[in-house]
């Protein structure tokens, strides 16, 4: 169908402010890290309701027409890249928080909701969202759930897929399925809701979700220590494992040349710890027990420096000391501005591997030309490692080696070329080393079975 046909019927369910086209669309930006790419498309449409993507995505159905799905444009997998033949649906308009269920311990809301906006809302009932992750203040939950996005507190509370009871969302014919239950059991047939967590919008249009909520801790503290041996960051983990329980929240990692930047005279971290160990530990302590967590924490991690399973720590008591030190975990954009040029990595590998796989990795990178800064980091406890890898070009040669080295070590020890970001059009070359022949086909036997004329984020994953 021509295009000013197919923009003519979306004028006839939305109203005018709804829908950006021509030179409207120049303001429109992918947001790309570290670049404002300029949006390309047929058309943006803005859609208020479940109802109005139904409509929209019927109408894109009848005409076979490429939908790509917008939300807070976050990722780094180029996801949300599309062209002038394709129509954008964003979900920023759809960012109601619906309803916060106290004594259910759940949250109600739209896809287009902000993750931030969702955390501060349930925190002033006494309730925790525990998704963390550096994107949260832009990051929509509807592309989080889509993405089965992870974060800092994946080992304590699991991914986002842990946290969905309740799932909306809008096929590729336009069918509006809704399942928005607040149960925690329910083995009622298969469980769709699947479906559309992590498929990154290939299957659907996630359009609101009911989330799983936690009772808001009463106590956080926040301890960074050192050591040189891998050996000891996992005899760390398994100590406050076993001495705070349920208590650890958080467990992260920062190889020496990570830390070194983040603390370095260019940025506005405080540099706790001398820069000369090879692994920064961060620690996450919640409880709720204001008279004696912070005594119970200290003499945990004091234990760990008698025993010399540590070589030092510092315990952040109060809010901004544990603002300033996990600064230095989360703002990695210190990181990529490094370089104008930057390759990121986000892969999984079994825990107690990570100490000899990262520096095999970081052997080959510094033998690779072109290769300028290697800074590894990530979520130890659960085993997802991400790199960022600056350049000084962008030439293609170059990223393909870098890519073999980090794919085809992760590959060697059965991990994943991605714990968390997704596959988007960025990786589907890569696929293959973390995913079967056979795994991919039934793959796209879903894709094909649910969307037969594959309108929807057509070329993503498969």
């Amino acid at each position: 169908m021509p295009k000013n046909n197919i923009i003519n019927l979306f004028e006839e369910i939305l109203d005018s402010s709804s829908i950006l086209s021509g030179d409207e669309l120049k303001s429109r930006f992918y947001h790309i890290w570290k670049t404002d790419i300029s949006l390309e498309s047929l058309c943006l449409l803005l859609p208020k309701s479940s109802k109005e993507i139904s409509s929209i995505v019927k109408i894109c159905n009848d005409n076979n027409q490429e939908i790509i799905i917008h939300g807070g444009l976050t990722n780094l997998v180029g996801s949300t890249i599309s062209n002038k033949t394709q129509v954008v649906i964003s979900l920023e308009r759809m960012n109601k928080i619906i309803e916060i269920d106290e004594q259910g311990k759940t949250v109600t809301c739209e896809s287009g909701a902000i993750i931030e906006d969702i955390i501060g809302a349930v925190k002033d009932k006494d309730l925790l969202l525990p998704l963390n992750f550096g994107a949260r203040g832009s990051a929509q939950i509807g592309g989080a759930v889509s993405t089965n996005a992870g974060g800092l507190r994946v080992f304590k509370y699991g991914m986002t897929r842990n946290l969905v009871m309740g799932i909306e969302a809008v096929l590729p014919d336009g069918t509006i399925i809704s399942s928005l239950k607040k149960l925690m059991k329910d083995n009622s047939g298969y469980d769709l809701k699947q479906l559309f967590i992590g498929s990154e919008g290939t299957l659907g249009i996630v359009t609101k979700v009911v989330l799983r909520l936690y009772r808001l801790p009463k106590t956080r503290y926040t301890s960074l220590a050192v050591t040189n041996n891998y050996q000891s960051v996992l005899d760390l983990l398994k100590i406050m494992e076993d001495k705070i329980s349920s208590s650890l929240t958080g467990f992260e990692l920062l190889w020496n040349d990570t830390y070194k930047k983040m603390v370095d005279d260019k940025t506005l971290y405080n540099k706790y710890l001398p820069d000369n160990f090879k692994y920064y530990v961060f620690i996450e302590y919640m409880g709720g027990d204001f008279e004696n967590d912070y005594n119970f924490f200290e003499s945990v991690v004091l234990d760990c420096i008698n025993k010399g399973v540590i070589d030092d720590a510092v315990i952040g008591k109060d809010d901004k000391e544990q603002v300033n030190i996990w600064g230095i975990r989360e703002d990695v954009a210190v990181l990529a501005d490094e370089r104008d040029f930057d390759q990121q990595f986000d892969i999984s590998i079994p825990v107690a591997l990570i100490g000899k796989v990262i520096d095999k990795i970081s052997k080959e990178l510094n033998d690779c030309e072109g290769v300028k800064t290697i800074y590894p980091f990530g979520h130890v406890a659960d085993g997802n490692i991400h790199f960022i890898i600056g350049k000084d070009s962008d030439d293609d040669v170059l990223k393909s080696k870098i890519n073999d080295i980090i794919y085809n070590n992760t590959k060697l020890v059965d991990g994943s070329i991605s714990a968390e970001h997704g596959i988007g059009l960025d990786k589907k070359k890569y696929l293959i080393k973390s995913r079967s022949e056979d795994e991919i086909d039934l793959m796209r036997l879903i894709k094909k079975s649910i969307d037969p004329k594959n309108i929807l984020n057509p070329g993503r994953v498969i």
